[in-house]
């Protein structure tokens, strides 16, 4: 009985020194790990504003607090742990580039700046940087945020007013096309459009009077160009689309101008001759063959011919109206003029008229009217006769 008693004793010494040293040692490992979590906590770099949206092209700057709760200043060490593909950063202080900054113990507010340029080409999207602050067994990581949208992209524009334009053959046109660098560096941009066979197309900068085949334009800027398009004088109506680009070492900007001819509209007319005077008798019909040509590229319709002839002058048409006559086709049609039976020898003024909803013209033509000859013998035999009377009186009574 007496030697249990013993082992029990022996065995609850041992025990009560075991436990005694498994709780000296976790108290060690605590105390220790609560010390090497102060170490590690101790430094902490920070800013106000870690997410940011930003455009293509920017250079950006983020101010740096640093907390030091280690209980003694210290020198830390800053470096660039990540940071995108052709994107560049380094941190500044007083203005200068830096590599280390000296933390004091505490709060230090705006210690250091991190500068960080954005490429002009980036793609939109977010992209992080990683920042690293390290003291001994003291260090603090930071990650910035960066987000370029759709919307902050640098690729520029070129937009025009009214890029769609409508005119008559002969007509110049004119579009005020702006060209918009979203860039942060100033751009040159090489002009040129792809316009049909013997168009002329011309660029002009709106503060200037010259052509040009380029131009420049600042960062975040806009150039405003006057581009003239000029079609051919044979130019056949319908739509017509001039591409035009501006391009710059960084990138290529590309737009429609679209023109609308309607074609011209021009009637002439004339005799086949061109001989615009005829001679004519009182009171009696003449026929003058006269031609109505359609001098424009677009099809006439529905062509009316009058006339305005000297008071009882009789004016007929052997066709008094052209139901359509085709572009740059010829029409002939006799005019039957007949005088007023009353109408004296001399010149007179006859105009005939073609018109049509487009176009019309005006031909003045100079009639020279003629009596009959049976008049003019009577006329002859009536002054004969009278010359007779008067010789035979003289004769008779002459010498009385």
């Amino acid at each position: 009985m007496e030697t249990c008693k013993t082992t029990f004793l022996k065995h609850g010494l041992r025990s009560r020194i075991l436990l005694g040293a498994l709780l000296l040692l976790a108290g060690i490992w605590i105390f220790t790990a609560a010390f090497t979590a102060k170490a590690a906590g101790g430094l902490e770099m920070s800013t106000s504003y870690p997410g940011q949206t930003v455009s293509a092209g920017d250079e950006m700057s983020f101010s740096l607090d640093f907390s030091n709760s280690s209980g003694s200043g210290s020198s830390v060490a800053l470096s660039v742990t990540s940071i995108p593909e052709g994107w560049s950063g380094h941190f500044e202080g007083d203005g200068a580039e830096i590599s280390s900054v000296y933390v004091k113990s505490g709060e230090n507010e705006d210690l250091a700046a991190f500068q960080v340029e954005i490429p002009a080409d980036a793609a939109q999207g977010t992209y992080e940087i990683s920042l690293l602050a390290q003291s001994g067994s003291m260090s603090s990581s930071l990650t910035l945020s960066l987000t370029i949208s759709e919307e902050q992209t640098g690729g520029g524009a070129l937009e025009t007013d009214y890029a769609e334009q409508e005119g008559a053959t002969g007509t110049s046109f004119s579009f005020s096309t702006t060209i918009q660098n979203n860039t942060a560096s100033e751009q040159s941009y090489s002009l040129s459009a792809s316009a049909p066979t013997d168009w002329t197309v011309t660029f002009t900068p709106s503060d200037e009077s010259t052509q040009v085949s380029s131009v420049t334009v600042d960062a975040r800027s806009t150039q405003t160009v006057s581009i003239s398009v000029t079609p051919p004088e044979n130019v056949e109506a319908g739509e017509y689309t001039i591409p035009i680009s501006a391009i710059s070492a960084s990138e290529s900007l590309s737009a429609d101008l679209t023109v609308n001819i309607t074609g011209t509209y021009g009637l002439d007319l004339s005799t086949p001759s061109g001989v615009l005077s005829f001679d004519a008798t009182a009171n009696k019909q003449t026929s003058v063959t006269v031609n109505v040509t359609n001098t424009g590229n677009v099809d006439l319709q529905n062509i009316n011919l009058t006339s305005s002839a000297p008071t009882d002058w009789t004016v007929e048409f052997s066709e008094s109206s052209i139901s359509v006559l085709e572009a740059g086709s010829t029409y002939e049609v006799t005019a039957y003029v007949t005088p007023a039976d009353d109408a004296m020898s001399g010149d007179y003024t006859l105009t005939l008229s073609a018109d049509a909803s487009d176009a019309s013209d005006d031909t003045e033509f100079r009639v020279t009217v003629k009596t009959e000859t049976i008049w003019g013998i009577v006329a002859v035999i009536l002054i004969c006769i009278a010359a007779g009377g008067l010789y035979l009186v003289f004769r008779k009574y002459g010498r009385r």
